[in-house]
C-alpha cells in the first residue's frame, strides 16, 4: 500500500455504532392505580379485575409509597379470612380484610432513569413481578413484566 493509500483510508470518517441505553423510563406504565392502607381487599380486587393489572402500590396520605399489593397477595388473604369466616357469604372476607394487613411493606423500586437491564437483574434476583417507579418518594409509574414482555414482543430483532 502507497502512502497515498494509507492518507485515504486515515480520511474516511470513522463510523461508531452507538448504542442507546434504554431506560425505565421508555417501558415503565404511567398510568397506575394506587392503593391507601386503610382500602378494603374488595377494592383491590375490584381494580385488579377492572385494569387486568396484577401489582398495586399502596401510598400513604402524602402519596408516598409505603407498600405493595400483588394478585397472590389478595388470595392468600382471601384464603385466610374464608378459613376464619367459614359461614361468611362468598366475598365478605375480603370486605373486612384491610390492605395494610395483607401488603408488602418491603418494596423494592426502581428510577426512570435506571437502566433497563439493571431493573430485570433486579426482578429476576428478587423474584419479583414489578417494581413500583418512585421519584422524590412518589409512584410516577410501575414497571412490570408484562411491559418486558410487550416490549419484546414489539422488537424487530428478537
Amino acid at each position: 500500500m502507497t502512502v497515498q493509500g494509507k492518507r485515504r483510508s486515515l480520511q474516511r470518517p470513522i463510523v461508531r455504532e452507538v448504542k442507546y441505553r434504554h431506560t425505565v423510563a421508555d417501558l415503565m406504565t404511567r398510568k397506575v392505580a394506587v392503593l391507601r392502607r386503610d382500602d378494603a381487599l374488595s377494592i383491590a380486587d375490584e381494580v385488579m379485575k377492572q385494569k387486568r393489572v396484577r401489582h398495586m402500590p399502596v401510598v400513604d396520605e402524602k402519596d408516598r409509597l409505603v407498600g405493595i399489593v400483588s394478585q397472590r397477595d389478595l388470595f392468600r388473604g382471601a384464603l385466610v379470612e374464608a378459613l376464619a369466616f367459614a359461614a361468611s357469604p362468598p366475598g365478605e372476607p375480603m370486605k373486612t380484610l384491610l390492605v395494610k394487613e395483607v401488603m408488602q411493606a418491603d418494596v423494592e423500586t426502581t428510577r426512570p432513569d435506571a437502566s433497563l437491564g439493571e431493573a430485570a437483574r433486579l426482578m429476576v434476583r428478587k423474584k419479583i413481578g414489578c417494581l413500583p417507579v418512585v421519584k422524590d418518594g412518589k409512584v410516577m409509574a410501575i414497571l412490570t413484566e408484562s411491559d418486558f414482555v410487550g416490549w419484546a414482543a414489539r422488537r424487530n430483532d428478537c
